[in-house]
């Protein structure tokens, strides 16, 4: 099998430059880069137990605010009203903006019992904390697990097609729960 190899090295030397074996290395670089990342993709599927046609269609989507308007505080974030039931995420300001039964959210991304980065599970309808296993509600409600409580709700308010969250306002049920209770937004 090394012969093999050698013979085939040896041809590719002689081709006169190919495209992958050609006078230029980082083009055989770039594609073995290309294949490396292609397996190092589909392998991580493959561990969620997804095919490459259902990539495409998990709802968690990522999401970033779009541009402050004159009077925004510099805490207030602005981001698309959500279309339909679906959760996204904004890592750089730690929100989420869910949709679930005619009402938007907005939630800290941090899990209220040890600030772990919570997750959506479109399969159960639920965010996880991947940390200690808590359960939620699509609304922030507790259902099992180590948190003592609800997910942290941020104030949120509606301008037209725009939903605008004051990412320094954050309202913990145990502590404000008529506040929590109304955070959020019908549509």
């Amino acid at each position: 099998m090394t012969a093999r190899s050698n013979d085939t090295h040896d041809a590719a030397e002689d081709c006169g430059g190919c495209p992958l074996h050609g006078p230029s290395p980082a083009v055989g670089m770039e594609r073995r880069a290309f294949l490396r990342n292609a397996v190092v993709a589909l392998g991580a599927l493959s561990m969620l137990g997804l095919d490459a046609r259902d990539a495409a269609a998990l709802p968690l989507g990522e999401t970033a605010p779009l541009r402050p308007v004159v009077s925004d505080r510099s805490a207030e974030k602005r981001y698309p009203l959500p279309a339909a039931d679906g959760v996204s995420i904004d890592r750089d300001n730690s929100v989420i903006v869910a949709r679930a039964t005619g009402k938007v959210y907005a939630f800290s991304l941090s899990c209220p019992h040890q600030n772990t980065a919570l997750r959506w599970d479109d399969g159960d309808h639920e965010f996880h904390c991947p940390k200690h296993k808590s359960r939620y509600r699509p609304d922030g409600a507790f259902i099992e697990g180590r948190a003592t409580r609800n997910m942290d709700r941020l104030v949120v308010r509606r301008e037209g097609a725009v939903i605008v969250v004051d990412v320094d306002r954050l309202i913990q049920e145990d502590e404000n729960a008529a506040g929590w209770a109304a955070a959020f937004i019908a549509v």
